[in-house]
């Protein structure tokens, strides 16, 4: 089970070191993460198609989002951002384009959305018991009317979706992962796994397909893990000879590759081993 810990950015601890510190002249090795790192978190952003519709009003309608919580949130550093204040009163036809600068406001967006939504299959949720107020998506969520968020799991329609629609969604979840935990994000014990959830609801309900869901997902992951994915693409590319747009999102995105064990055991090993990683042990696992 994830911990509690407010609104952390999730890394890995072997992340913290710089890149490439072992890679030879420093000029090849920043050219080679630079290179990597703008196919993988290009300059203007990632246009997806999925849209947040009014998933956002309604999420604020029921109370759990608490318009005042969430833009005092963002006030403390300046004025909340035009374009939340515009996503809680509107609904939103325009598909998402995430940045760098606006990743964080989408998990935060989407984090209660994943909660909150009502679906039949999580009914076999790990959340759906006893503990389900001690998970980080739940005691993390203190943005709404409730304390916390674990109130609101699995209890509100917000996004509509068919039986075959609720399947695709439960079947892509369960078989990605993020590389703070070991978790697939059907077990949306942290932000993250939250927001993918839900943004893999608002892009089924919209007709994507399996592989178009899929590549959001990791565009998604991408900027939110932007290291990660980064050392992620330098791995294919250097073990594999693959570049990061011919990457099978499903196999990035599975265990082997972005689930924490798997990027020590196969990702991190690997760089390590060719001098492009110092070695790490540990994982931080905080939100």
């Amino acid at each position: 089970m994830r911990s509690i810990s407010g609104f952390r950015w999730s890394v890995l601890a072997f992340l913290a070191v710089p890149l490439l510190a072992n890679a030879g002249p420093a000029s090849e090795a920043a050219r080679l993460y630079q290179d990597t790192a703008a196919q993988v978190l290009p300059a203007g952003g990632y246009q997806s198609r999925i849209a947040l519709g009014d998933s956002i009003v309604k999420l604020t309608q029921a109370g759990v989002i608490d318009r005042n919580k969430l833009e005092a949130l963002y006030a403390e550093g300046g004025a909340a951002p035009e374009e939340l204040r515009i996503l809680l009163d509107q609904p939103s036809r325009r598909p998402i384009r995430l940045t760098a600068k606006n990743a964080r406001l989408y998990v935060n967006l989407l984090w209660p959305l994943g909660l909150a939504n009502r679906m039949a299959t999580n009914s076999a949720s790990p959340l759906n018991g006893p503990s389900r107020y001690r998970y980080a998506s739940t005691g993390g969520w203190t943005l709404g009317r409730e304390t916390n968020g674990g109130s609101y799991f699995n209890s509100f329609p917000i996004v509509e979706l068919s039986p075959q629609q609720e399947m695709l969604v439960t079947r892509i979840a369960q078989s990605s992962f993020r590389p703070c935990c070991n978790n697939s994000t059907f077990h949306q014990d942290c932000n993250h796994g939250s927001a993918l959830l839900g943004l893999l609801s608002l892009g089924a309900s919209q007709g994507l397909n399996e592989e178009e869901l899929l590549r959001e997902a990791l565009a998604f992951n991408a900027f939110w893990y932007p290291e990660h994915y980064t050392h992620i693409a330098l791995y294919f590319k250097l073990a594999k000879n693959i570049d990061w747009r011919d990457l099978d999102a499903r196999t990035v995105l599975g265990a082997n590759y972005s689930s924490a064990s798997g990027m020590r055991a196969n990702v991190a090993r690997e760089l390590q081993a060719r001098g492009l990683l110092p070695g790490q042990n540990g994982t931080d696992c905080s939100v």
